[in-house]
């Protein structure tokens, strides 16, 4: 399997730190929260409530 189901598309801090990850397959955009041991990972969502997808990456066909 050459390609990665999950990617890092963005990071910001270094002792708490977050990250954006893109799912590969839907589009779909996720946010982590790291400090210490502790970890937390939830979906990014809209004003709705909807799933937040990158349409620039759906658009560019990968």
């Amino acid at each position: 399997m050459d390609k990665k189901r999950f990617e890092i598309i963005e990071k910001q801090g270094k002792l708490m730190q977050f990250q954006v990850i893109r799912d590969n397959e839907t589009g779909v955009l996720y946010m982590s929260q790291a400090q210490g041991y502790g970890l937390g990972m939830t979906v990014l969502v809209d004003a709705e409530g909807k799933p937040l997808v990158d349409e620039e990456y759906l658009r560019s066909g990968r």
